[in-house]
């Protein structure tokens, strides 16, 4: 089993309420637009980080980290981009890949609204943990905790932190 944090949209800030949640996690993963490599660096020294580079990314995220992450975790097939979209309004570069090889966890972040939605025509649960910094339209901080247990998906947490 392993207890996984969810955040996206940090744009280079990261403050004690995530950190308090991320001691708690197995592993991290962060949807994108990072901001800095110091809120990875930072994360990294607590525990195992997956990412994905976002558009506001610079040259240095952009090299560290890619895209897509595609992976396999316990036994869930996981894809990870900062600009994804959601069921039935998927980004167009997403559209054909995730109709031919649909995974069962399809993350993505970007819209700064925190979204969890199962699409019933692909059987895939969607994630979008809205936006974990200060930056943005969003009015309340956000992240996405739950667990997978082999091939299940369970105790799925919002965690809203304050107003930006």
């Amino acid at each position: 089993m392993k207890k996984i944090l969810l955040l996206s949209d940090t744009h280079s800030y990261i403050d004690d309420q995530i950190l308090k949640f991320v001691k708690q996690a197995d592993e991290v993963w962060h949807a994108g637009d990072i901001g800095s490599i110091e809120v990875i660096d930072t994360l990294q020294k607590l525990k195992p980080v997956r990412a994905v580079y976002g558009n506001i990314d610079d040259k240095l995220i952009r090299n560290e980290y890619p895209l897509d992450a595609k992976f396999t975790i316990e036994n869930v097939t996981v894809w990870m981009t900062h600009i994804g979209g959601y069921p039935t309004n998927y980004d167009v570069r997403i559209r054909p890949l995730i109709k031919s090889e649909p995974p069962q966890l399809f993350i993505s972040g970007h819209s700064h609204i925190l979204k969890v939605i199962f699409d019933k025509k692909l059987n895939v649960l969607h994630m979008n943990p809205g936006a974990a910094g200060k930056y943005g339209f969003h009015k309340i901080r956000t992240m996405l905790r739950f667990e997978i247990n082999q091939d299940k998906i369970s105790n799925l947490e919002v965690i809203e932190l304050e107003k930006r």
